[in-house]
C-alpha cells in the first residue's frame, strides 16, 4: 500500500483510539504531511525507536511502541522460560508520554508472559542500565529522546550485559516486528492484574543507593577542595534527584541548582533545546554562576546520560569545554591518578569512537595505556567492556564520545552523566588546590601533547527530500573525495561500509591527512542530520585553528554545491 492507503486505513480502523483518528483528521488534504508520517514505519535499528510524537507509522505513539515490544517479546520467548522469568527491567524520562509508553511497554511484555521490573518515577538512562545488570535481566528498555527537541520521543533496548543491543540483535527483533501486519494482534494486560499476578514488579529505591554506593567507591582522590563552588543544571529532565545527591555525598557542600530548570519539565520551556553540548543551554547556569561566584557550570541533558561544562577563567567569564576537551581532560585525570596510586591495569584501554578526536590516544600513550575506537555509539564503546569480560583480553578503564558522553569502569555499560558529573566535579576540585583551574590543565596538555582542535558543522535536513539529499552528499564524497587542503595531503581513506578496520559495517566516511588532521562526515543515527566532524593537529594554537578554518570552509562549500 502506498502512504495515502495507509492513512486511510489509520483512519478508519476502530481499533485506534479516538484522538488519534481525530489528530489523523486534522491532516486530511495536508499530502506533505501524510506522505512524512506514513511514507514509511518508524525505523528500528541499534538505537531502537527515535522519532516526533504523533499518530503514524513514522511517529512514536502507543502503536509503533508496542509493535517494537512485542517484537522483542518474540526473541525472548524464542530463549526459553529461563529468560522470560529473568525479565526485563524499564525505565523512562520526562518527555510527553513517556510514562504511559513505558507502561504500555510493561503490559505487552506482560501479555506474553515475560516478567517486567518497572520503575514507579522518571530515572536517568545509567540507572536502566545498572538495573538489567543487577537484577539480571535479559532485557532492559528505556523510553526516552535523550537531548532531542520536545516534540520527540524514544524507546531504546538493552540486552543482558547492561548494554544497548548490537545490530545482530536489532535485526533479529526487527524481523519479528515486521511480521507482525495488524496492530490488534498485540496483547496489552491490564495494569493492575499485571501486579496483582506479579508479572509486573515496581523497582524501589534501594537500587537508587547502591548505584550511587557504588559511584562513591570510584572517587579517585580525597586531597581535593571540597568548597569549590559548583553550578548544576539537569535542563529539567532526570538528573536532579542523582546528580545532586552524589554530589552532597561527596562533600561538595556548595553545590547550587538552577531553579528554573530543577524540576521535570517535558516542554524544556527554559532551555528550549535541551541539549548540554549546545553553550546556549547554559544560559541560565551563567546567571546563577556569576551571582553564586560559581568556579565551574555542569548541566546533564534530559535522560541524564550526557554532560556538559563550563569553567570560570582568570577574567571571570565561563568558557564553554566541548567533548573532546572535555574527555581528553578526564582521561588525563584518570589516568595520572590512578598512575600515583599505581592501579593502572597492565592491560588497561581507552575507548572512544571513530568520530573522536585523537589527543586522549596521545595522553594514553605517555601513561602506558592503548586506545582503542569503534563505530560511533556507546553500544560499540560498552560493547567492548561486554568482549573484555569474555576473553579477558583488556581492562576497560573509560569510554567516550565528543558528543559529550563518557563512562568510567563498567558498572554501567552506557554513557553516564552521574558518575561523570562527580568525576568532573571532583577533578576541577584537586586542580583548585593545587591553584589551577581545568583551563589551566587543558592548556598545559596542549603544550605536552599537541595543539588538537575541533569543529563539528551539524546540518538538519527534515523529511523524505532532506533523507535523499543526505544520501546524495555521501556518495559525492565517497566517489571523489577533497584531495588537498592547504598544505594538507589526504593520506588515508577509510569507508566504513567497506573497511578492513574490524568495526561492522557503517554510512560513515573519514579522511586522514598527512599532518595527523583529520576530518569525517556521517548522517546521524538519531536526528535528521548531516555531521561533519573536523580535527586538526598543530605545533602551536595559531597554526591548528587556521588548519580547521581551512577545512571547514572547503568541506562546507562541497557540502553546498551539492543539491
Amino acid at each position: 500500500m502506498d502512504f495515502l492507503e495507509i492513512y486511510d486505513e489509520w483512519l478508519k480502523n476502530k481499533y485506534f483510539d479516538e484522538a488519534t483518528r481525530r489528530e489523523l483528521e486534522s491532516i486530511r488534504g495536508n499530502e506533505e504531511e501524510i506522505e512524512d508520517r506514513f511514507h514509511t514505519s518508524l525505523s528500528f535499528g541499534t538505537a531502537g525507536l527515535r522519532g516526533k510524537i504523533g499518530a503514524g507509522t513514522n511517529r512514536m505513539n502507543r502503536y509503533t511502541v508496542s509493535r517494537a515490544t512485542q517484537g522483542l517479546a518474540e526473541a525472548i520467548i524464542n530463549r526459553g522460560e529461563e529468560a522470560m522469568g529473568r525479565g526485563v527491567a524499564i525505565a523512562y524520562d520526562v518527555r510527553h508520554y513517556s510514562k504511559e509508553f513505558s507502561e504500555i511497554s510493561a503490559r505487552v511484555l506482560a501479555a506474553n508472559g515475560i516478567k517486567v521490573y518497572l520503575f514507579e518515577d522518571i530515572r536517568p538512562t545509567p540507572l536502566l542500565s545498572y538495573a538489567i545488570r543487577r537484577l539480571n535481566t535479559i532485557s532492559g528498555i528505556v523510553v526516552t529522546a535523550s537531548h532531542n527537541p520536545r516534540d520527540y520521543n524514544g524507546y531504546k533496548v538493552y540486552w543482558e550485559e547492561g548494554s544497548q543491543i548490537l545490530d545482530d540483535m536489532a535485526y533479529e527483533i526487527l524481523g519479528y516486528i515486521d511480521n507482525i501486519s495488524d496492530f490488534s494482534d498485540i496483547e496489552l494486560m491490564d495494569m493492575e492484574e499485571a501486579l496483582d499476578s506479579g508479572l509486573i514488579n515496581y523497582i524501589d529505591d534501594e537500587l537508587d543507593d547502591e548505584y550511587i554506593g557504588e559511584i562513591k567507591k570510584r572517587a579517585l582522590n580525597e586531597d581535593i577542595d571540597r568548597d569549590i563552588r559548583i553550578v548544576y543544571t539537569p535542563l529539567n529532565g532526570t538528573g536532579n534527584e542523582l546528580v545532586s545527591r552524589i554530589l552532597e555525598e561527596m562533600g561538595f557542600d556548595n553545590v547550587f541548582i538552577v531553579p528554573e530548570q530543577r524540576n521535570p519539565d517535558p516542554d524544556f520551556t527554559t532551555v528550549g533545546y535541551p541539549n548540554p553540548e549546545d553553550v546556549k543551554a547554559f544560559d541560565y547556569a551563567k546567571g546563577l554562576g556569576v551571582e553564586k561566584d560559581g568556579d565551574i557550570l555542569i548541566a546533564t541533558d534530559p535522560d541524564c546520560d550526557r554532560v556538559a561544562c563550563m569553567v570560570r577563567d582568570g577574567r571571570g567569564e565561563y568558557v564553554f569545554l566541548n567533548g573532546n576537551q572535555t574527555g581528553a581532560l578526564l582521561v588525563e585525570y584518570i589516568l595520572s591518578s590512578r598512575e600515583r596510586a599505581g592501579t593502572i591495569p597492565r592491560n588497561g584501554v581507552i575507548v572512544k569512537s571513530i568520530v573522536t578526536g585523537d589527543l586522549s590516544r596521545a595522553i594514553g600513550d605517555h601513561y602506558g595505556v592503548e586506545t582503542l575506537e569503534t563505530l560511533t555509539g556507546f553500544k560499540h564503546i560498552c560493547g567492548k567492556a561486554n568482549e573484555f569480560d569474555r576473553t579477558g583480553e583488556n581492562t576497560f578503564i573509560f569510554g567516550y564520545e565528543e558528543s559529550i558522553g563518557y563512562v568510567y569502569d563498567t558498572i554501567v555499560r552506557d554513557t553516564d552523566a552521574v558518575i561523570s558529573s562527580m568525576l568532573i566535579a571532583e577533578m576541577a576540585a584537586y586542580y583548585k588546590k593545587r591553584g589551577k583551574t581545568l583551563l589551566d590543565i587543558l592548556e598545559n596538555i596542549y603544550k605536552r601533547y599537541g595543539y588538537y582542535f575541533e569543529k563539528l558543522i551539524s546540518i538538519t535536513l527534515e523529511g523524505v527530500e532532506g533523507s535523499q539529499r543526505i544520501q546524495r552528499i555521501m556518495d559525492s564524497f565517497r566517489e571523489e573525495p577533497i584531495a588537498r587542503i592547504g598544505d594538507m595531503n589526504l593520506n588515508t581513506a577509510i569507508d566504513y561500509l567497506n573497511d578492513e578496520t574490524g568495526n561492522p559495517k557503517s554510512n560513515v566516511l573519514k579522511y586522514i591527512f598527512d599532518d595527523g588532521s583529520w576530518y569525517a562526515i556521517r548522517p546521524s543515527g538519531t536526528e535528521p542530520k548531516f555531521k561533519i566532524y573536523m580535527y586538526s593537529r598543530g605545533e602551536d594554537r595559531e597554526s591548528s585553528i587556521k588548519k580547521i578554518e581551512l577545512m571547514e570552509e572547503i568541506t562546507t562549500d562541497r557540502v553546498k554545491s551539492i543539491e
